[in-house]
């Protein structure tokens, strides 16, 4: 009955935080756990250190990386961003003649638009292209192939720096002293990714 199912996070994380307080068994019965959010680098996209999906509720986040103990894998903004696709990649994808690419042709324009804009090309890492970060994470939950290396590491989340609440912090020197690990993504296997991806669409 038990660790058959993998949860995907894919945005802020206030309901697993509430789903381990109600239920504080509900980790054990996970296979593993899928996030896309925080950072490595305190590179930030809504605040100077904070990704948008930890810093909307930092104390959720803080609560799932310290209360879920299935193994977690990380997709960061900085791994979303070092893994961009090509916009011609992008062009190609959505201009496949189905119902899906139409549709996710439509609801991008506005996030295309922003991050072709000047206040968009400064929030990216290494340059402009298509980042669908929460592509990553789900890419690596249905074939864990996809992930070529991870850094295995003790993270936490600063609820408390005017400048940094909201941050993920990469505990190297094992100061925090946590058992449990998390899996944060390091490298792509980007022409799997980019079969998987252009895949969803046909």
């Amino acid at each position: 009955m038990f660790f058959q199912v993998s949860l995907v996070a894919l945005g802020p994380l206030t309901n697993l935080a509430l789903a381990v307080k109600i239920d504080p068994t509900f980790p054990k019965k996970l296979k593993d756990l899928y996030i896309m959010g925080g950072n490595t680098e305190s590179r930030g996209n809504v605040t100077a250190c904070g990704e948008f999906n930890f810093s909307v509720d930092p104390e959720a986040a803080y609560v799932v990386l310290s209360e879920y103990i299935c193994p977690t894998y990380i997709a960061t903004w900085e791994y979303a961003c070092r893994h961009r696709l090509p916009w011609e990649f992008y062009e190609i994808w959505v201009s496949q003649d189905t119902a899906k690419a139409k549709f996710m042709k439509k609801i991008f324009e506005h996030t295309i638009k922003y991050s072709k804009s000047e206040h968009g090309l400064k929030e990216l890492v290494l340059g402009s292209g298509f980042v669908s970060c929460d592509s990553y994470a789900m890419a690596a939950a249905i074939d864990d192939n996809i992930v070529k290396e991870y850094i295995e590491c003790a993270v936490s989340v600063e609820l408390n720096g005017k400048l940094s609440r909201g941050m993920m912090v990469m505990d190297y020197l094992e100061l925090l002293k946590k058992e449990r690990k998390a899996f944060v993504m390091k490298s792509c296997d980007m022409e799997k990714f980019k079969a998987i991806v252009m895949a969803c669409l046909k």
